[in-house]
């Protein structure tokens, strides 16, 4: 069976952007693959977070996984963290990548262009530690959106140039980008993908929202002047995520949404749209609160530290021989 594996870096409270763009798609994938899900915890202190709300965040980040569908029978679910060889590895990677690869990653380039202060070196080498994520594992495919492609793709690089150096040692991944809601959103400017780190809160719907709040941002979300129902991403951008969403949260096609709604006018769209968004949000909702009261989060993330800590201290140890790292007695 091909391995498959992901990971969230919780920063903020999850967002239906997160759900339709990976969540979902982690339920679908682990009947089909050996799935390795985990929390990227080291990954979200690139920047400060406020300890009290970092600890809430992985909690609800790791019952809300559970709460979408992932089954820790069929997929192994960790904390970052509870896995040494992530971090030991990552200094490795970080040895055999070039500062002009990291130069080109989008996010960097782009904060340095708006000329931020006070970025931090994990800031800057953290697609190092991705890349130790993914290959500690021999990964095979990792579903991404499309702005995180960029890190696959310098991740297959290092493995391949530490391949050629010291031997096969890596599998080199696949990066598995969804054809629908691979990249949600906001509501508020359609221009901008839906994200947990928004100034405010109109744009984003987190996943723990109150459902007359998320009705309330569907309705009030931007569209156009045309008033056509029709599939335009460029002139329509607002509208066609609207339509993106109802089509990946009920399985329909975009096509036949626009098909039913396309004399009706905006609000019945957004109409039926906040009602298939409250209609997930709720059951979700309920899962998660069945999930956090029976305090089963401590055995799951034990049991999947177990299990990936077995894969990982292999791999790195496999590593450290073959660099010579390691003396022989």
């Amino acid at each position: 069976m091909k391995r498959m594996l992901s990971g969230i870096k919780p920063t903020g409270q999850l967002t239906l952007g997160n759900y339709i763009g990976a969540l979902r798609n982690f339920v679908k994938y682990q009947d089909d693959y050996e799935m390795i899900v985990f929390i990227a915890n080291l990954h979200c202190i690139t920047e400060y977070q406020d300890p009290k709300d970092l600890r809430k965040n992985l909690t609800d980040a790791v019952a809300l996984y559970l709460a979408c569908g992932l089954d820790p029978e069929k997929s192994t679910i960790f904390l970052q963290t509870d896995v040494h060889a992530h971090a030991e590895l990552g200094y490795i990677m970080a040895c055999n990548t070039y500062l002009g690869e990291l130069n080109r990653m989008t996010q960097f380039k782009d904060r340095m262009a708006k000329g931020e202060k006070n970025m931090t070196a994990g800031l800057y080498s953290y697609p190092c530690l991705m890349a130790a994520d993914i290959l500690l594992y021999d990964a095979n495919y990792v579903p991404v959106g499309e702005d995180q492609k960029q890190h696959v793709e310098l991740t297959r690089d290092i493995a391949q140039r530490f391949n050629n150096k010291y031997g096969e040692t890596f599998v080199v991944p696949e990066p598995l980008i969804a054809k629908v809601g691979a990249r949600i959103m906001s509501l508020s400017d359609p221009t901008k993908k839906m994200s947990k780190s928004e100034e405010t809160n109109k744009g984003c719907i987190y996943l723990l929202d109150d459902l007359k709040s998320a009705r309330k941002k569907i309705m009030s979300a931007v569209t156009d002047s045309l008033g056509i129902i029709q599939l335009d991403k460029v002139n329509q951008p607002g509208l066609y995520n609207l339509i993106e969403i109802a089509s990946s949260l009920s399985g329909r096609s975009m096509e036949d949404i626009v098909e039913e709604f396309k004399d009706q006018g905006y609000g019945k769209l957004k109409g039926y749209v906040a009602d298939v968004v409250c209609e997930s949000l709720e059951k979700i909702q309920n899962r998660y609160n069945e999930i956090i009261e029976s305090k089963q989060l401590e055995k799951v993330l034990n049991e999947g530290a177990l299990k990936a800590s077995k894969m990982a201290d292999a791999k790195l140890e496999e590593v450290k021989r073959k660099i010579g790292l390691e003396i022989k007695y």
